[in-house]
């Protein structure tokens, strides 16, 4: 909940000989403050992925090379999303600006940001990002975490209620079929999940994907998906606990434990899932648990920044988890200290963190609506 809750209690006390009705007044229960996404902090964030979606150098390819013909500028090979130093970030760079659009449709740039989109989601651009990943040898390009975002921005379109957006969802559906059949050949095929807290992790691309299916009502994919996240994780619960107390690891920006946690919230019922995660991760039923923030030491190093972008997805697995089970409101408290660590410190001159994490603090304050 956005707001404090007034709570009504009537009680109706009727005794043997009395008419009377007792009334109780209402009684207000102060609930959890979440951060809020407002239209300065919107200003704010949308200038990092505005500026960034167009800057091709420095880049990181993340390319394997077959022979010379592979060679080419960042534009050349990925015109569509060449910016943000690497293709993945590029694509939450657009997301993000659609995410803040749909919210805050008079934002101080939005002509700007409108144009850029139109500009890189075209439908020339797409077909050649498609082409990329039909090179022989490309077909795991990404895998997972771009797979994921390219879903993710796909369902930001989807929902948004724009005729522009309607035009770019239709640019962007080459690429996006080829993700969600990407997934529905490679989960097969993955006899184990990757637990780590960096790009591969598969409980973050499993739960990006998982929304997409949910929002384009796309059955065989969700299917897969909650095959896949039982297969995993189902017997997670038989183990001590998930050892929360490792984490983060030096480069980690995302939480094994939470990600897992919030993604199989989504597959099991309510009942289930807290039988489940009462053994998975025993500690955040305690209301005096404490989780201190990653703490950035050096935030010139682009890999030792990851930990803002832990700060917020461990925040937005957070307030999943709570709203999958509302006894645990406690942890929410534990989101908010996370956001608001990071939040003040990710708009600088450092690319290293500029490039990317503007994409992560818009997705945790949307999921603290």
């Amino acid at each position: 909940m956005r707001y404090s809750t007034f709570i009504l209690f009537f009680i109706l006390t009727i005794l043997l000989g009395c008419k009377d009705v007792v009334k109780v007044e209402p009684i207000l229960l102060e609930t959890h403050n979440a951060p809020k996404l407002t239209f300065t902090e919107a200003n704010r964030l949308a200038k990092l992925p505005l500026e960034c979606i167009s800057i091709e150098y420095p880049n990181k390819l993340n390319q394997s090379l077959n022979d010379a013909s592979f060679i080419g500028e960042p534009k050349e090979l990925h015109p569509a999303f060449y910016g943000c130093y690497d293709w993945h970030s590029a694509v939450h760079g657009h997301w993000s600006l659609v995410s803040l659009l749909k919210q805050f449709p008079s934002l101080n740039q939005a002509a700007a940001i409108r144009q850029k989109l139109v500009t890189s989601l075209s439908e020339k651009n797409i077909l050649a990002e498609v082409a990329y990943f039909k090179i022989p040898g490309n077909a795991s390009y990404e895998r997972t975490y771009g797979w994921a975002w390219i879903l993710k921005l796909a369902e930001e379109l989807h929902t948004w209620n724009d005729p522009l957006a309607r035009d770019l969802e239709k640019n962007l559906q080459p690429l996006t079929d080829l993700m969600a059949q990407s997934y529905l050949d490679f989960l097969p095929k993955l006899n184990y999940p990757i637990r780590v807290g960096e790009h591969s992790n598969t409980a973050f691309g499993l739960s990006f994907a998982l929304d997409y299916a949910e929002t384009l009502k796309d059955e065989d994919l969700k299917a897969e998906i909650e095959k896949t996240v039982k297969r995993f994780y189902s017997n997670d619960n038989t183990m001590v606990g998930c050892p929360l107390e490792w984490e983060p690891s030096g480069f980690d920006f995302l939480s094994p434990c939470l990600e897992e946690a919030y993604l199989v919230s989504r597959i099991y019922a309510q009942i289930e899932f807290k039988v489940w995660f009462d053994t998975f991760l025993p500690q955040l039923t305690n209301p005096e648990f404490k989780l201190v923030p990653g703490k950035i030491l050096d935030r010139t190093d682009g890999k030792l920044v990851h930990l803002d972008g832990l700060n917020f997805s461990r925040a937005w697995c957070l307030y999943g988890i709570a709203e999958a089970l509302p006894e645990y409101t406690h942890i929410k408290e534990i989101a908010k200290e996370h956001i608001e660590y990071s939040l003040p410190n990710i708009v600088d001159d450092n690319y290293g963190g500029t490039h990317w994490l503007g994409s992560f603090a818009i997705y945790a304050l949307n999921k603290a609506e």
